[in-house]
């Protein structure tokens, strides 16, 4: 009944939204309420996914929290628990916001740049075919948005991009992909002036 109401009454979209307001041990039970809302099954369904699902504004809601360094790693987290269902993290792939993750991680600070980063992560490597079918569709604005990443002058953003991107090429479900970046000299060239970095 309890979780019926949250959804009734878009509490969740309220708590996301106002979570600069709440005091610091009142934003750790917002995080919390939304963990165990998230892990709520009954039987084969997930009641708050699919609330969720139909209401993207909470989503979205968590995910602008990275504008916010008060409640960046709070929304953070709480955007790392959504992402493991694939309806959502569908929903943030399939946005123009998932294209703010480059500005996150380089304009941030350092907790909140690797909490971002680590979302991005999740967001491509935890449903496999799903992100294999994105990335055949938006190959080209994918790719120039994480070519940033790449070229980052920050070390540990180039060093993390570059193992993500290892990561996504060598992954079987997108060989399609791999053999599509692999055929650009451009791409070719770009690691080629990295292995003269020192570093």
């Amino acid at each position: 009944q309890l979780a019926q109401e949250t959804y009734q009454t878009d509490l969740l979209l309220h708590l996301a939204t106002h979570l600069g307001r709440l005091e610091f041990e009142a934003r750790k039970d917002v995080v919390t309420l939304f963990t165990h809302l998230l892990r709520r099954q009954i039987g084969a369904l997930w009641p708050t996914v699919d609330y969720l699902t139909k209401t993207p504004a909470v989503l979205f809601a968590v995910f602008a929290g990275y504008e916010n360094e008060e409640v960046a790693l709070n929304t953070g987290m709480i955007l790392r628990d959504m992402l493991r269902h694939e309806p959502l993290a569908r929903l943030l792939l399939y946005s123009d916001a998932f294209y703010r993750f480059p500005h996150y991680i380089e304009t941030t600070t350092f907790g909140i740049s690797c909490d971002a980063y680590t979302n991005l992560k999740e967001t491509l490597t935890k449903h496999k075919p799903m992100v294999a079918e994105y990335l055949e569709k938006n190959y080209d604005r994918f790719f120039s948005s994480f070519t940033t990443l790449l070229l980052s002058t920050n070390y540990v953003t180039k060093r993390q991009s570059l193992k993500l991107l290892g990561e996504i090429l060598l992954d079987r479900a997108n060989f399609n992909v791999m053999t599509r970046y692999i055929a650009n000299e451009a791409n070719l060239k770009k690691m080629m002036n990295m292995l003269r970095d020192k570093s």
